[in-house]
């Protein structure tokens, strides 16, 4: 049996944990004031381009939306974010949990638009009775989306720039940065990702890493106090290198965009494979996750030989499924799904 389900299925890239062997008997500070953690925040930096960001190590994808979220809005604020967003489909309700609405607005190929977000927002004031409503106090978007989709550079400036009109901030979540930026498709890097957004996170668990991501602050627009609250969300790690540690191999001789290359190309090259038998796109997208249109019978049919996640149904007969690539995928494994398919 072979997988696709996911692309957090196996532990972590090789130098990682090497990296993370070589230190072990290293005695150094707790909570994320370690040396290694100090190294790897020097290191985003020079790859942001941002000297004056802060960046704060976390465990979890689903953790780090739901600290951010909770700590940047006031009570009474909610959050914009696609109807197909992670926040508003696979967290559980972490956010409402938490004291926060997410708004949620139409999406497209798992995209919002500057226009909407807008247009929601200038509806919301100019209701008379907004006192009584969840304010809007932030934008929510992924980079990738949930459907592997890229905002363009234009559509980023162009909700950066909604984002300013209504002094809010714009946070991006980067659980897959890596497999957008490595896009061929990508019109932005990593320092344009920094300069639109307010804040954002660098995914480490999906790509090379047993866990963890890198909250960055990009506006001198850390909360304060933000140890604390991260404290009180139960969520600050006494051995805090352990994610810094990895970040810090992550980011030194590119291993990060190296990674993320590979398993854009294996997805590519999965895409390819099942246009030339016939089969159908659900939707375009350029990255790791790969969508398409399958009957229920070959549905069952691969999975007596494939873990693959079923997304949506289309109709009594057909779904929506997801194959999904990794840092770690092989190319061996991409051959022998195309084979059974």
């Amino acid at each position: 049996m072979i997988s696709f389900e996911n692309d957090y299925l196996e532990g972590a890239h090789e130098k990682v944990l090497t990296r993370l062997i070589e230190t072990n008997m290293i005695q150094d500070s707790g909570y994320g004031t370690d040396s290694f953690s100090q190294q790897a925040k020097e290191k985003i930096k020079a790859a942001i381009q941002n000297p004056d960001a802060s960046i704060r190590f976390l465990v979890g994808g689903t953790q780090t939306n739901q600290v951010v979220i909770n700590s940047v809005l006031h009570q009474y604020e909610g959050v914009l974010a696609a109807d197909t967003g992670h926040i508003s489909t696979h967290e559980a309700g972490a956010i409402e949990f938490s004291g926060h609405k997410v708004l949620e607005l139409p999406s497209v190929d798992g995209k919002i638009n500057a226009t909407d977000v807008d247009n929601y927002i200038s509806t919301f004031y100019a209701d008379a009775n907004h006192q009584h409503m969840v304010f809007p106090g932030m934008v929510y978007i992924s980079y990738p989306t949930e459907y592997g989709t890229l905002y363009s550079h234009e559509e980023l400036e162009s909700l950066s720039h909604v984002c300013k009109k209504y002094d809010i901030p714009l946070f991006i979540d980067g659980a897959r940065l890596g497999y957008g930026l490595a896009s061929k498709a990508a019109d932005v890097t990593i320092a344009d990702i920094a300069k639109l957004s307010d804040v954002f996170y660098i995914g480490g668990t999906k790509i090379g890493a047993l866990c963890g991501e890198a909250v960055v602050f990009t506006k001198n627009n850390e909360p304060k106090h933000f140890t604390n609250l991260i404290k009180q969300h139960g969520a600050l790690l006494a051995k805090g290198r352990l994610v810094g540690i990895q970040f810090l191999e992550l980011f030194t001789d590119n291993l990060y965009f190296t990674i993320s290359e590979h398993a854009v190309n294996m997805a590519l090259k999965l895409k390819t494979g099942f246009i030339e038998k016939g089969y159908q796109l659900y939707l375009d997208s350029p990255t790791n996750q790969q969508f398409f249109v399958l009957s229920n019978e070959k549905i069952a049919e691969l999975q007596t030989k494939v873990k693959f996640a079923c997304w949506e149904k289309v109709d009594d007969n057909h779904q929506v499924v997801r194959f999904a690539t990794s840092w770690a995928t092989t190319e061996e494994n991409i051959d022998t799904l195309l084979a059974l398919i």
